[in-house]
């Protein structure tokens, strides 16, 4: 079994301004704690590519894109809301940050690893199909859905995401969609106030999104109580070809920007039910792209956490 390791230093040149919680620093401290791990040379290095536009646009608008680009490249210090603070070189890195995703998928589809993380930024599941939300320029995770499907011919694909914010983007672009089946645990009622039980897709979507919804205070039991009753038993009737994670580490107890109460260990136990269930259907194909996560201090140990079991360490 082989694990897939994405990064490259340009993710750092994303810009988004002093005290701003989605920094540099997340990927810095994060690397430097991974270095000085003894299992970490096993993993097998990717670097990434920038996304083809038409990647891009499986997911989101061409106006929406171009007024990106744009944005970006004049200067301003926002794209569309107060929370997505951005800099001249935004937009070709946040190009960069989706197209890492596509290259894990690539790798993994041509058998030359298994399974796959990616230490990207900035982040994706808050972007809608034309607006930048949440930190988020483009939906890293929907385009990797899209290619995957589109290019490499996969037919069911579970995305399963425990980032604390519920992922409004992602949740949105397939509301209608049966061959994907969208998880989220999340705290609310709570930012961006999208992901109550109620949400379950419509359409041919009807039944194909699950949301589970925590209270603020909630912690590794009720998550287990999510999993063994709730998630697992959807997933098992769904039967993926492939499972990618929203990977935010921001249900943390200690992280700064939400209430949730996990454990740093707890992030292991979620990898490995997901591991099992990519072994049972999905011939073990995973791919996992981070997502929040604003505890410098933390961060890096739940990443950990997580590569040791992709990687069976």
């Amino acid at each position: 079994m082989a694990t897939g390791f994405l990064y490259d230093p340009r993710y750092l040149e994303h810009d988004t301004g002093q005290g701003h919680p989605e920094c540099p620093e997340r990927l810095v401290v994060t690397l430097s704690y991974l270095e000085k791990l003894p299992w970490f040379e096993q993993l097998k290095r990717v670097a990434p590519r920038p996304a083809e536009f038409e990647w891009i646009q499986a997911v989101h608008s061409f106006r929406y894109i171009h007024h990106a680009q744009a944005t970006c490249r004049q200067g301003s210090s926002l794209l569309d809301s107060a929370d997505v603070d951005v800099c001249p070189k935004s937009f070709d890195i946040a190009l960069l940050a989706a197209g890492g995703a596509l290259e894990l998928a690539d790798q993994i589809m041509a058998g030359n690893i298994t399974n796959g993380f990616a230490l990207l930024r900035p982040p994706g599941h808050h972007a809608e199909q034309s607006e930048a939300l949440g930190f988020c320029l483009f939906n890293n995770i929907a385009i990797l859905a899209k290619y995957l499907q589109k290019k490499h011919g996969v037919e069911k694909i579970l995305i399963l995401d425990w980032d604390v914010h519920h992922g409004n983007g992602t949740q949105h672009m397939f509301y209608e969609d049966p061959s994907v089946l969208y998880i989220s645990l999340h705290q609310f009622p709570f930012y961006p106030g999208t992901g109550s039980a109620n949400e379950t897709g419509s359409g041919r979507g009807q039944g194909y999104t699950l949301n589970c919804p925590m209270p603020a205070g909630a912690g590794d039991t009720d998550y287990e109580h999510a999993f063994m009753k709730k998630i697992l038993p959807k997933i098992r009737g769904f039967k993926p070809d492939v499972v990618l994670i929203s990977a935010g580490f921001d249900a943390h107890k200690e992280d700064p920007l939400a209430h949730i109460c996990l454990s740093t260990e707890f992030y292991g136990w979620m990898s490995e039910r997901m591991m099992e269930v990519a072994v049972q259907y999905a011939s073990g194909r995973l791919i996992s792209l981070l997502e929040g996560g604003y505890n410098l201090n933390i961060l890096p140990l739940c990443i950990a956490k997580h590569l040791a079991v992709l990687s069976g360490n």
